[in-house]
């Protein structure tokens, strides 16, 4: 089993790996002011805006989310302009790590927008949910090349129902101390239906879980970090940025390391943990395979030697 899985990592990470350089080649002219992609970054009007941030900050890019009058709450409009927004970041292998999080004070996201759901008839929503889920999933899957560099969920506000589920799909969570968080599907006489009954359980345990969804409780940023729901909880500030701020932080931390290796090092992580130890082990090494030809490696190692900051170009 360790031995096949293991030959199934190598040939994704292999496929990565290819992904990755050819993604150099790609030429990007029609980037929004130098630094932005697409039509849906140009209008501060739009349901989705994408910065693409420069100077020292290049490679770090910013995913805001911008319904005000209905709370930032996922439409079909908005996981179409998700869907093109994640088709520009996995083709650009400048990009280094993904920020998401809310242009609205106050809310990161409200979940689905449940007046344009209460409009569909009942054969279109399962094609909505699916693809929302479908949205979502590409968000945490690096095994296939999308999203494969750090995702990072900005949380100043609340974040329920399909918010939190997008807010799971994330590689690492940061919220404020006074946002709000839950899976309130079972109020409505549903369930969660974007990831939420799989990832939670996965983040914070089964019975905590499970105590959260039967309950549908909203739990604040202090206590979503005690259930390690999040990995960090700051104080929130008279701007109201306070969680995408220190999100910021752990961008530009990690911005300087090899880009290769972090996301070799996500995808020995995300299918690691899917099975066993052994089999873990395996992946990791079929991982690490992938970084031993590139030029990365050899420039990590002259700057060791040479006492100095090495600078990585994704080869």
């Amino acid at each position: 089993m360790a031995v096949q899985a293991a030959r199934r990592a190598f040939f994704k990470a292999t496929s990565c790996s290819k992904q990755y350089v050819a993604f150099a080649k790609v030429s990007f002219a029609s980037r929004l002011n130098g630094h932005g992609a697409r039509h849906y970054s140009a209008d501060p009007n739009d349901d989705l805006r994408v910065r693409h941030l420069d100077g020292e900050d290049a490679g770090i890019v910013v995913v805001g989310i911008n319904r005000p009058k209905a709370k930032n709450s996922i439409s079909k409009n908005l996981v179409k302009m998700m869907s093109e927004a994640v088709e520009d970041i996995k083709k650009d292998n400048r990009v280094r790590s993904v920020i998401i999080c809310s242009l609205v004070p106050g809310i990161f996201c409200a979940g689905a927008d449940l007046k344009e759901r209460s409009k569909m008839h009942q054969s279109e929503v399962g094609p909505f949910v699916s693809k929302a889920r479908a949205l979502i999933t590409e968000l945490v899957s690096s095994f296939t090349g999308n999203l494969p560099v750090p995702t990072i969920a900005a949380i100043d506000g609340a974040a329920l129902g399909g918010g939190l589920e997008m807010a799971l799909a994330c590689d690492i969570r940061i919220t404020s101390s006074t946002a709000k968080m839950g899976l309130v599907e079972t109020k409505l006489g549903i369930i969660p239906g974007a990831g939420g009954t799989q990832r939670l359980p996965r983040v914070i345990g089964v019975s905590l879980a499970k105590e959260l969804i039967f309950a549908a409780r909203v739990v604040d940023g202090t206590e979503a970090c005690r259930l390690g729901l999040a990995s960090h909880s700051v104080e929130q500030n008279k701007s109201g940025d306070a969680a995408y701020l220190r999100a910021l932080e752990l961008a530009r931390e990690i911005n300087p390391q090899g880009p290769i290796a972090i996301r070799m090092a996500k995808l020995a992580i995300n299918q690691g943990t899917e099975v066993d130890l052994s089999t873990g082990l395996a992946i990791e090494e079929a991982c690490y395979a992938q970084v031993i030809p590139t030029k990365d490696r050899l420039e990590g190692l002259s700057a060791f030697k040479e006492k100095r900051r090495p600078y990585f170009k994704g080869e």
